[in-house]
């Protein structure tokens, strides 16, 4: 098991650079409001859509910023790839494990998320501040782990059956069976793909690393089943993925684009319920 999830309570002592990554889908500026009205001191803000999306893209609603967007934005936060860094939202959201999967696709290699978020931390005693953070700039050179990341191509790959490995989509079931599509142009979900709504992993509202949570995920993805997990947008998606990756899912990759971004494209086929 790898230790990425961490409470409030039982983080060790040490020095953590600390991200904050608070964001809501439905005011995409409440998140920065509410960094700027207070955040624990020392840490950095990530946005969603303007630091950890690349929103010129057209490769989904929330694509994956380039090499060279996520280098910039890993050194203007001062990161080094041996640092400890501790990724926080609300608790129990997507928006944390969104930015430990950019980290560990970039190479740092003692990233984790609280599980109890901002108020977890304010909570055990924490320091906030409504001070900006302005680390010192880093030369950060990535460590690019690209077998993390699926392209619209691998996963057409596994759909097909061309490529080993099964497809996990992360939404809840009723977008999954193409009975309710709020967002995306069609209804239903990629061919061959297993679903595992991703607020499963969380319990009295927080994410929960409990065995209960490990079987449930082992009933859909054996531990040595090469795991590509995806979504809407690539977002709610990185939570599962960051859970997999806690019970220690050995071939694990994320599809950023999402269903979103497999849509765009007319030729690509989905399944529905009625199928």
């Amino acid at each position: 098991m790898t230790d990425v999830f961490k409470s409030a309570d039982d983080l060790s002592e040490g020095y953590y650079k600390l991200i904050d990554a608070r964001f809501s889908l439905g005011d995409p500026e409440a998140g920065r409001k509410a960094f700027e009205e207070g955040h624990i001191a020392g840490a950095v803000y990530w946005d969603l859509e303007k630091d950890m999306s690349d929103m010129d893209s057209d490769r989904g609603r929330h694509p994956m910023p380039s090499r060279a967007q996520l280098t910039e934005l890993f050194r203007r936060s001062g990161l080094s790839l041996d640092d400890r860094i501790l990724i926080y939202d609300g608790g129990g959201e997507p928006f944390a494990a969104r930015a430990y999967f950019l980290l560990r696709y970039g190479g740092f290699r003692h990233t984790f998320i609280l599980k109890e978020g901002f108020d977890g931390l304010r909570t055990a005693g924490y320091p906030v501040d409504a001070e900006p953070c302005r680390p010192q700039v880093s030369d950060v050179e990535p460590d690019w782990q690209a077998h993390l990341l699926a392209s619209r191509e691998d996963v057409k790959g596994v759909s097909e059956g061309r490529e080993e490995g099964v497809l996990i989509d992360a939404r809840a079931a009723e977008r999954f069976l193409g009975k309710h599509e709020p967002l995306d142009p069609v209804a239903g979900h990629i061919p061959g793909a297993r679903n595992f709504d991703w607020t499963r992993l969380k319990k009295e509202g927080y994410f929960d690393t409990g065995e209960a949570v490990e079987q449930l995920l082992r009933k859909t993805a054996d531990k040595d089943e090469k795991v590509t997990v995806y979504c809407g947008s690539g977002v709610t998606a990185a939570p599962l993925f960051a859970m997999l990756d806690h019970i220690g899912q050995e071939d694990l990759r994320l599809y950023v684009g999402s269903y979103s971004d497999w849509v765009s494209d007319p030729d690509n086929p989905v399944e529905k319920e009625s199928d």
